[in-house]
Order: structure tokens, then sequence, then C-alpha cells
């Protein structure tokens, strides 16, 4: 099996593209480059009243790019993966070269929770998460987001939409509008700027609109608050 150049995988990320393997034992990659994209606006990132509890408790202690290779392999150890050795071994040469960083979260010296991923100009490529107590991988993620958006990014790329990332506010926009953000982010000019600005409210405006007329039409008295992917043809690693 060949190795995947990190240069040539960070081009892909640049184009709107990244790599998957079918399993943790598969010799191959392919390309994946979904029909709908899953992005997290990071102004509007859900921090709910347990979460921010949790937050302030001080239970877990966090950390960034302590341990990256225990994260990635805290990631793929799980029955169904995408991260195979090949993968691994290129994110840890995007890690070294300080294009791919991780998100540690401990307690009791022990590490419970974590996510990792790709920094390309003002994008960051969420590439996976773990958890092994409740809300460690959500106090990650939002230790993350406030990093993005003190160091001014404007893009947080989560791939494939989930539940959890739902909850969270993620939100699912199509390949040109996801093209036309990574674009700006990467620093596409003032123009496609303009243009991702635009399209990312009406992304966000669709989104809230099916909550907005369920609130609308709640009865009053109560108070209850892996998707299809294209397969490019070609191989990530020849």
């Amino acid at each position: 099996m060949s190795r995947l150049d990190p240069r040539l995988l960070l081009q892909g990320y640049a184009t709107g593209i990244f790599p998957m393997a079918d399993s943790r034992d598969a010799d191959e990659l392919f390309w994946v480059e979904p029909r709908n994209r899953a992005i997290l606006p990071l102004d509007h990132f859900h921090l709910s009243h347990s979460l921010r509890r949790t937050l302030r408790s001080g239970r877990f202690h966090v950390t960034h790019d302590r341990d990256f290779k225990a994260v990635i392999n805290a990631c793929a150890d799980r029955e169904e993966t995408w991260i195979n050795a090949e993968l691994e071994h290129a994110m840890l040469a995007l890690h070294s070269s300080r294009h791919a960083h991780s998100v540690e979260v401990w307690r009791d010296g022990a590490l419970v929770g974590g996510l990792y991923g790709v920094k390309l100009g003002r994008a960051f490529f969420g590439e996976s998460m773990f958890s092994r107590e409740r809300d460690s991988s959500k106090v990650a993620l939002a230790w993350l987001v406030a990093r993005l958006k003190v160091g001014n990014f404007t893009l947080l790329d989560c791939q494939f939409m989930t539940e959890h990332l739902a909850s969270l506010g993620a939100i699912t926009v199509p390949r040109e509008t996801y093209v036309a953000l990574l674009s700006a982010a990467l620093g596409g000019g003032a123009a496609v700027g303009a243009a991702a600005a635009g399209a990312l409210v009406e992304a966000l405006g669709q989104a809230l609109r099916p909550m907005r007329q369920w609130r609308e039409r709640r009865p009053r008295l109560r108070r209850r608050g892996p998707p299809k992917a294209t397969r490019r043809k070609s191989r990530a690693a020849r």
C-alpha cells in the first residue's frame, strides 16, 4: 500500500473532498464529495443550559494538541470506522506540519473525550470525535468553536449530519453553497465572500424555518423543550 501524500490530502480538502476507508483494515482509500454537507455556523452553536453548567463545573480539563495520536486512535476504536492505518499516518504527518489539530478532554488524568480535524486558511474540517463520558465530546466541540471564533475562522465543516451535531446547531447545505463558503474561507476574495455570506444566510433561514413553525404551532401549555455521498473513482493513494 502506497503512502498518501499529505500535500495531496490538503489539496483535496481545498477542493471540497476528503478521503475515507471502508474499514480499519481496508487497504484502499477513496475520495468523498457529499451532495449535501453538514456545517456548524460558529455564531449559531447551541450551548444548552446543561452543557453550560458542565463547562462551568470544572469537571473536565481541556487541552489541545497534547496527544493527537491518542485522540485519533480513540476515534478509530469503534465497531465501524472509516479511519484506516494509511489515513492515520497521513493525519499524523499533517499534525507534524501543524495542519491537523486535536482537542483533548480529560478527567482525573484520563482521556475521556476529544476530536481532531484539519486546518486550512480560515476553515476547520472536523474529522471525528469520541466520548467516553457523558458530554465530553460536546465539551470538546464547545471549546473548539470558542477557539475558532477567536481566530476569526468562518467555516467549521462537519462533513455528514448526525442527530448529535444537529442538536448543537449544525445545518446541511448543498454542495454549491459549501464550495462558496469554502472558497471564501480560503481567501477567495470579496465577491466570493459576499456570495458565501448570502448563501449561508439562506441556508440558515431554511434550517430554522421548520423550528419556527413548530414553535408557532405547539400547544401553549406544553413546555417541552450518514448521508449518501458521491465517490470519485480516483483513489486517494496510488
